[in-house]
């Protein structure tokens, strides 16, 4: 052999190894796809809403779909935009699925004594049983209560984590603890 010939060799071998690695794993997809297709309710099944696979009508259904949180701004329980998309979407749910009860908890963590706290957190869940029953969801159906800085987020001074507290939780139950 001359010089640099045994290098084109292995280039050469190489190539080949890796030709055929390719073809295997080609032949492999192939069945693999033949296989697939065979099973139509694969093929034609829909992906579900927000790439989670959950049942409608459930609880995780309202969580991941439509969402449990409003927020309020700082010694406030007026409801903003944001807050009322939130809650139309609450509310449109909420009347598709009469099955469901809720239990609305409000939160504050805005200046102010435990009481004041504790009050301003029961306007909040006021407002939004207000607001879900101006769009047809039954008063029968919800019960509203006032929590304060119990189960905070995050106790922080910074204004980003402090407005995670200022919300209320829209919970369905199927059996409420009321």
């Amino acid at each position: 052999m001359r010089p640099g010939e045994g290098n084109m060799v292995l280039k050469w071998a190489a190539l080949a190894g890796c030709a055929i690695a390719l073809a295997a794993c080609a032949s492999s997809a192939a069945r693999q796809n033949a296989s697939l297709s065979s099973d139509a309710s694969l093929v034609d099944s829909v992906a579900p809403e927000g790439g989670v696979n959950v049942q409608s009508g459930s609880e995780e259904d309202f969580i991941v779909n439509v969402g449990r949180r409003t927020f309020f701004g700082e010694g406030s329980a007026t409801l903003d935009e944001t807050a009322k998309v939130t809650l139309d979407k609450q509310a449109l749910w909420l009347n598709q699925h009469p099955e469901w009860k809720v239990k609305l908890q409000g939160f504050a963590d805005d200046p102010g004594t435990t009481a004041e706290q504790k009050a301003l957190s029961q306007k909040r869940a006021d407002a939004v049983r207000s607001y879900l029953a101006s769009r047809g969801v039954s008063s029968g159906r919800m019960k509203a209560k006032g929590y304060g800085r119990d189960r905070l987020v995050g106790d922080c001074a910074d204004i980003e984590c402090k407005a995670q507290n200022r919300r209320v939780i829209t919970n369905p139950q199927e059996e409420p603890d009321f």
